[in-house]
């Protein structure tokens, strides 16, 4: 029953998406605030097929935050990155440069706002990184980072990765972190997605200015709170 059911979110989600994509590249002339409102249409769209055809919901915990602020999330599936943009207002997500480069997705992500990072480009790439940023806390969106780095199984807890470190030590923002279990239910690396409930806990803000090391270790454990 759960592959019936994976098989028809993937036949009704992604020819969905290529309209989505199709109505982004149609407004782009038109601006940003076009585009950003196809993006949201196109989350809530995934929300909507999660739920009634994957029989998949998120169970919000905590206080949610708003404006300009890191919200520092685990990772475990591809929910999460579409769920945090209808959580949030406008997030800007931190996201590998290459996803960038998918012909006309791409083109959308970077008028969207996504902040696209290279992992293998040194200096330069925090640098670029940093900018627009910069230019997200200007707009007063939350930045959205999985400081993992990727995708991880439930249970494995690797260390941050050193983005995160630079983003924080840079925007003098609080951190916000989150906890989330998708991985149980929308496994990494499986086509077949199981009925369920996602929790998603906003913890408590983590202040600007501390040491790295205290940083880093207290969004380490927050992030991993839902991990028995």
């Amino acid at each position: 029953m759960n592959a019936i059911r994976s098989l028809l979110y993937a036949s009704v989600f992604y020819p969905g998406s290529v309209l989505y994509v199709l109505a982004g590249i149609a407004v782009l002339p038109l601006g940003r605030g076009p585009v950003r409102r196809v993006a949201d249409a196109w989350t809530a769209f995934n929300r909507f097929c999660a739920r009634f055809l994957l029989g998949i919901r998120t169970r919000i915990e905590g206080e949610v935050p708003g404006g300009a602020v890191i919200v520092a999330a685990k990772h475990q599936s591809m929910f999460e990155t579409t769920e945090m943009q209808c959580i949030l207002d406008t997030p800007a997500t931190v996201m590998k440069s290459e996803l960038g480069r998918i012909p006309l997705w791409g083109r959308l992500t970077r008028a969207y706002g996504i902040i696209p990072v290279d992992r293998e480009g040194g200096g330069g790439a925090l640098r670029k990184l940093l900018r627009a940023a910069g230019e997200a806390v200007e707009e007063g969106r939350p930045i959205v980072i999985f400081p993992e780095g990727t995708r991880v199984a439930p249970g494995e807890r690797p260390p941050l990765e050193p983005g995160f470190a630079g983003l924080y030590r840079a925007l003098g923002l609080p951190v916000v972190p989150v906890a989330l279990d998708s991985g149980r239910i929308w496994p990494r690396r499986s086509f077949v997605k199981r009925p369920g409930v996602v929790t998603m806990r906003f913890g408590t803000p983590i202040p600007p200015g501390l040491p790295r090391a205290e940083a880093e270790a207290r969004v380490h454990a927050a992030i991993n709170a839902l991990e028995f």
